[in-house]
């Protein structure tokens, strides 16, 4: 680790970091519920969270850069960042609320029915099957990922920026690589790790009759994890 000021930034990069993400249930629910619902492997799972939070961190690293580059004083860019975090909550809700009332609405069209099925001998059995899965699991998926990224994109990483504002103000572009670096790999690497703890924990987990309302669960999982972080302002 660096020695003097830009050591006391990297460390302090690393550990907002880190503390940012796990008090901030928003950084990984999300993928448990998606991944959850959609049936994810691990390695997917993962990916679409470090995807997610390479955008998360970047698009403030972005502001960080332009509110230097435009002479800004740091309570200027604060201030933009602060006002992009209900942009991104409100946008959160509405995603978990939309995809909720999509998941609710395939599985409520997907009910199961019954089809007579005569063999060459005469006999007869009754088949019942439904297709909220077939139809539920592939086509949504996509969608979800990119409209998942889209809001953490908006999503402000408030902690940044000031840790980015001394290295650019004096041009010290390797500090700042440094510094940027830190954050980065503490957020996105404790956002993957509490998301891997929590794809394992409901990998295994049985919701019986409620197993076709999974994508609607999910979807109210998103929504609850933007109000709450709404309400306790994380």
């Amino acid at each position: 680790m660096p020695d003097g000021p830009v050591g006391i930034l990297v460390a302090t990069a690393l550990t907002l970091g880190l503390v940012h993400t796990v008090i901030g249930p928003d950084h990984y629910v999300p993928f448990v519920a998606l991944g959850r619902a959609g049936r994810w492997t691990l390695r997917r799972t993962l990916v679409v969270a470090g995807l997610c939070g390479l955008g998360h961190v970047i698009s403030s690293v972005a502001i960080g850069l332009i509110g230097v580059a435009a002479g800004l004083a740091l309570p200027s860019v604060t201030g933009v960042e602060e006002a992009r975090g209900p942009i991104a909550t409100w946008a959160l809700i509405g995603f978990g609320l939309a995809y909720g009332a999509w998941g609710l609405w395939s599985a409520l069209r997907g009910r199961r029915h019954s089809h007579v099925h005569i063999h060459e001998d005469g006999s007869a059995h009754v088949h019942e099957h439904g297709h909220e899965v077939a139809h539920a699991h592939p086509h949504g998926s996509g969608k979800a990922v990119w409209v998942l990224f889209t809001v953490f994109v908006l999503g402000p990483c408030e902690p940044l920026i000031p840790l980015l504002m001394y290295p650019a103000a004096g041009h010290d572009w390797i500090a700042l690589a440094i510094v940027t670096g830190a954050f980065g790999v503490a957020t996105i690497g404790t956002m993957m790790a509490m998301t891997a703890i929590g794809w394992a924990g409901f990998r295994v987990l049985r919701l019986g009759l409620l197993e076709r309302y999974v994508h609607a669960l999910a979807g109210g999982v998103l929504a609850l994890s933007g109000v709450f972080v709404m309400v306790v302002d994380v």
